[in-house]
């Protein structure tokens, strides 16, 4: 499976993220001076799957651009972490449609096989960076939810 990139401003969140571990991963990060971990994207909505404190990094580094799988929920089961918690993709997109966001580590995305990481210079992910290389797409960007 191959990941393209999007702007991070397209992207839905769908939970909330732990400011601390925000700041962890920003560091770790800016050290590795490369995005490893592609954002897991439902392809129509633009939801996050999985990769909420990413967004919030890239976000916080005012990154323009940032690498995504877009996947259906065809291929990825959704479960909740704590116990008894239901989640459904019909639960996730209903959250959307009301602006709200679920509590940290609610829904959890899986996928049969592990999907790949990349090794994408950040400087490759600034405003900066030539037009036409890792720039804003809209295949199905903005799709009503």
């Amino acid at each position: 499976m191959k990941y393209g990139f999007l702007c991070p401003d397209q992207l839905v969140p769908t939970e909330e993220i732990d400011p601390n571990r925000v700041a962890a991963l920003e560091v770790q990060i800016l050290q590795a001076g490369y995005w490893t971990a592609p954002i897991m994207v439902e392809k129509d909505a633009l939801l996050v799957m999985d990769g909420h404190h990413r967004l919030s990094v890239a976000k916080r580094l005012q990154l323009s651009t940032v690498p995504v799988f877009l996947l259906s929920y065809d291929l990825v089961r959704v479960e909740g972490w704590r116990s008894g918690e239901i989640i459904t993709p019909e639960t996730i997109f209903a959250m959307a449609r009301s602006g709200g966001k679920f509590p940290f580590k609610t829904t959890r995305h899986i996928v049969d096989e592990p999907l790949p990481s990349c090794m994408v210079p950040l400087e490759h992910l600034r405003p900066e960076w030539p037009a036409g290389h890792a720039s804003c797409v809209a295949s199905g960007a903005g799709a009503s939810l």
